[in-house]
């Protein structure tokens, strides 16, 4: 213990300061709540003596308070460091919807993952070529020879020697190769579509935040007038010209109200942190919508232009169209293994006078090849002739599909413009239902200026506004949604973003 104390100077004494508590007792002041600490020294008399300290159990406590420092202190501290970092890493990112689009095409974990499946099918034309590529090989074929000149893997002992091969006519791997640059298109429409599906999302979050934010704005206004509704009934139920049943009503609208806006406050977190991490953002980021006038896009100028444009631009049905193309290749494939192939085959050797002569009437140190290889498939077996039935039966589901798709789309496209119709009636209903509020506001209040009604009666007005107000917003988001939906289907929605 002695040691331990020694080894340091200002933290031994606090922390001899800090053991001073165990024989410091406290009392507390009944005037203001708070504990007091009366000084007593420390136990100097025998080691057990009645009514005093046992000096053993003093030095016991003592250590313990050394150990509790020691260990605790340090927990503490990095458990608040964390929380300082954890929450100075997060971060709220303002952006218009342009903006917010821009990043997401940019940074959004599955538009990199399927642009990385499409780097990985270029790679795989690359695999695909390599037959038709001519390839270089060199080395030496140095060996003892004892009695006749045998070949080594094919060649005779030489000093060096190059060879090379390439195939000049092959059809099952040109149909390969077709195969995988199809495959690699496959993967850019991939991309595509996977960009207009990450696009769609984040112009949909995005205007289901900005929809929140006006919702609490609304609804912050609607709680602060029916306080003062609520206020007034207590008031007036307090002088006796009020009900119970009033008052109850009353402070319930109230609670209601704040309830609503502790959800959409809520609601508002979640979907500005959803925004970010579509965004490319860690967890904990929040974008939030800039002050921005709404989103009003383009749209076709009629129902058969919607469809048109939306089977022209599908880019599911381009995708199956690809994967047909594919299959086609690979059943092509399949019926060219009973056809003839051509390689190109060249070598040199360099060989060294050895025992050659006695062998051979003739030796020459320079030696070279070049010719072509003719493979004659004879008997090829039932592989070739059952996998090009299965890509014939691929190929068959794959029509079967292209047909489904372009009368699904047909069919959604047309309930997507007619959804657009229906909610731009509502949006005008909700905006003359709107107008009839503002004026009701309007004339109670000229009525409060002529003492002909009451202050509650203007504050229910102004929050029956606020609730029209509510309701605008939300037919002009549906709106807005039905738009976005609209032009996602007819393969126009970057376009008419960015």
């Amino acid at each position: 213990m002695k040691a331990s104390v020694r080894g340091s100077s200002k933290r031994s004494k606090s922390l001899l300061a800090a053991m001073g508590e165990l024989y410091l007792p406290r009392f507390s002041d009944p005037e203001n709540g708070t504990s007091t600490i009366e000084p007593r020294s420390p136990p100097t008399g025998p080691a057990s003596c009645k009514g005093g300290y046992d000096r053993n159990d003093y030095l016991r406590k003592a250590t313990y308070q050394l150990q509790h420092y020691h260990l605790v202190r340090p927990i503490r501290f990095s458990l608040g460091a964390l929380c300082m970092i954890s929450a100075g890493l997060a971060e709220t990112h303002t952006m218009t919807l342009k903006q917010a689009v821009d990043t997401a095409l940019k940074s959004n974990p599955d538009i990199v993952l399927s642009r990385l499946d499409e780097e990985k099918s270029r790679a795989s034309v690359r695999v695909a070529r390599d037959p038709f590529e001519p390839k270089v090989y060199g080395g030496s074929g140095l060996a003892y020879t004892y009695g006749y000149p045998n070949t080594i893997e094919g060649s005779a002992p030489s000093i060096f020697q190059v060879r090379t091969d390439m195939a000049l006519f092959n059809r099952p791997k040109s149909y390969e190769l077709a195969e995988a640059r199809e495959n690699a298109r496959g993967a850019s429409i991939d991309v595509a579509s996977k960009s207009d599906d990450v696009t769609y999302r984040t112009a949909s979050l995005f205007l289901d935040a900005q929809e929140l934010l006006r919702n609490v704005q609304s609804l912050d206004e609607e709680v602060q007038a029916l306080q003062r509704v609520s206020e007034a009934v207590k008031l007036r139920f307090d002088e006796g010209r009020e009900l119970p049943l009033t008052l109850k009503r009353a402070e319930l609208n109230f609670a209601r109200a704040r309830q609503r806006v502790e959800a959409d406050t809520a609601d508002l977190n979640y979907a500005e942190e959803s925004l970010a991490v579509v965004l490319g953002f860690t967890a904990g980021d929040r974008v939030e919508p800039a002050g921005e006038d709404r989103l009003i896009p383009d749209l076709p100028a009629s129902e058969e232009a919607s469809v048109a444009s939306a089977l022209e631009n599908n880019r599911e049905m381009r995708r199956i169209q690809s994967q047909m193309q594919a299959k086609a290749f690979e059943a092509r494939a399949r019926g060219a293994e009973r056809l003839p192939q051509f390689d190109l085959v060249a070598q040199y050797a360099l060989f060294l006078k050895n025992n050659y002569q006695q062998y051979f009437t003739k030796f020459q140190s320079n030696n070279a090849q070049l010719g072509v290889a003719i493979r004659l498939p004879l008997l090829i077996g039932s592989a070739p002739s059952g996998l090009e039935a299965e890509a014939e039966l691929d190929l068959a589901k794959l029509r079967t599909q292209v047909s489904e798709v372009r009368n699904r789309t047909v069919l959604e496209t047309r309930k997507g413009y007619q959804d657009v119709k229906r909610a731009e009636s509502a949006r005008d209903f909700a905006k003359l239902d709107l107008e009839v509020a503002r004026e009701q506001v309007r004339v109670l209040l000229d009525q409060l200026d002529e003492g002909r009604t009451t202050r509650q009666a203007v504050d229910e007005g102004r929050m029956l506004e606020q609730e029209k107000w509510i309701g605008y917003y939300e037919a002009q988001h549906a709106l807005e949604k039905a738009k976005l939906n609209l032009l996602r289907r007819t393969g126009t929605i970057q376009a008419a973003l960015r």
